[in-house]
């Protein structure tokens, strides 16, 4: 009986709820308080959008290939040729030619890297992780080794030139130091390369130490690249060039203006080079830092500023031939005699740029010459 009044008294209050809900389910109601997400009111600017990056990657498409192929086939010709006149002259008997032939090495590793980046930049990477290690180490101790190498031959120059009483008592130990220095340039240009080689890993099918745009190890690497292989070259080399200038501008010699424009047109070639390279890289880890940026086009400009700079970074391994070596009277003397046992040049035309030069500027031959650029 309990049950069956609890029952009778629970039965009114469910017909009460019951009507009134069908009563609301009747009234004309209307959402105005909710926004509508299916008509033109939707306000799409709260939304992320994606940055397309298409233009840049056609952009890569033609770019990249054309410049470093055409930088690859000049760097090879023209460091093969230094390497060559080295070793079929014996012209290891100072310490610029010990650091030129060196030069010439990490040059030529450099030109040797840049198809497998020119194929990185277009497509996917089609090789294993092993090849991608290894193909950014050798392109990384060729970079650091080579601004190390022109920092070395700076001193040299230097000492040869403004210290030259107490480099000639020291000639004889000058030609062994240069070997030991070298080995030391290329151990720590190694060093400094370990940290890319261990991040280095195929990331979205591309060979790279960074895993994204925004990563905090690009912050640091870069960092110390800016630090390392710009600031710190351009630092000697600034110090010991505008010592020889100012050494040479007291000096009474017939070849003096000829090797301050030398030395000009070796100071122009490393910054027209490395100087807007290196301007957006530190702009880039600037922007890196502080956590990136959400404006697509400034974005993609850095990108396009980025490609373009770095090519013209590159041409050093093609430049640094003829701005080091073949500019120097005896070098290219023997260049011109190499070119010549190799059947590449007749007998007249050899005697046409050697002995003819010689007689239309004297005393082009003397060691003013070359002992700036050998």
């Amino acid at each position: 009986m309990t049950a069956v009044s609890d029952l009778q008294s629970l039965l009114p209050t469910v017909l009460i709820w019951f009507l009134n809900f069908k009563s609301c389910l009747s009234e004309n109601t209307t959402f105005t308080d909710y926004p509508d997400y299916s008509g033109s009111s939707v306000d799409y600017d709260l939304f992320p959008t994606l940055c397309v990056k298409e233009s840049n990657r056609q952009f890569r498409l033609w770019f990249m290939p054309t410049f470093y192929s055409i930088i690859c086939l000049l760097g090879l010709t023209g460091n093969i040729l230094v390497i060559l006149t080295v070793f079929f002259f014996k012209r290891l008997k100072t310490m610029t030619d010990v650091y030129l032939l060196n030069l010439s090495f990490a040059d030529l590793l450099l030109a040797l890297s840049l198809p497998f980046w020119a194929a990185n930049s277009m497509a996917e990477w089609v090789f294993n992780l092993f090849m991608c290690k290894a193909m950014h180490t050798v392109y990384k101790v060729s970079f650091y080794s080579s601004m190390f190498l022109l920092s070395f031959i700076s001193v040299d120059r230097y000492f040869a030139i403004s210290k030259a009483v107490s480099a000639h008592r020291r000639r004889s130990q000058a030609v062994f130091f240069s070997k030991v220095s070298s080995a030391i340039i290329w151990v720590t240009a190694l060093t400094f390369s370990i940290p890319e080689m261990y991040y280095t890993n195929i990331y979205n099918k591309t060979c790279t130490p960074f895993s994204s745009g925004s990563d905090p190890l690009r912050v640091s690497i870069q960092s110390s690249q800016i630090v390392l292989a710009f600031i710190l070259p351009l630092l000697v080399m600034t110090f010991c060039y505008s010592s020889i200038v100012k050494t040479l501008c007291h000096a009474r010699s017939f070849e003096r203006n000829k090797a301050i424009k030398v030395i000009l047109a070796v100071v122009g070639v490393f910054l027209l080079c490395q100087v807007p390279y290196n301007v957006v890289l530190f702009w880039t880890t600037v922007v890196t830092a502080k956590g990136g940026t959400s404006d697509c086009w400034y974005d993609n400009s850095l990108l396009y500023a980025t490609d373009i700079t770095q090519c013209v970074a590159l041409l050093r391994c093609c430049l640094n031939p003829f701005v080091y070596a073949f500019i120097g009277v005896k070098f290219r003397n023997d260049l011109l005699k190499l070119l010549k046992d190799l059947g590449c040049m007749s007998q007249e035309r050899f005697f046409k740029y050697t002995c003819g030069r010689r007689r239309s500027s004297g005393t082009t031959d003397t060691e003013t010459t070359t002992t700036f650029s050998p």
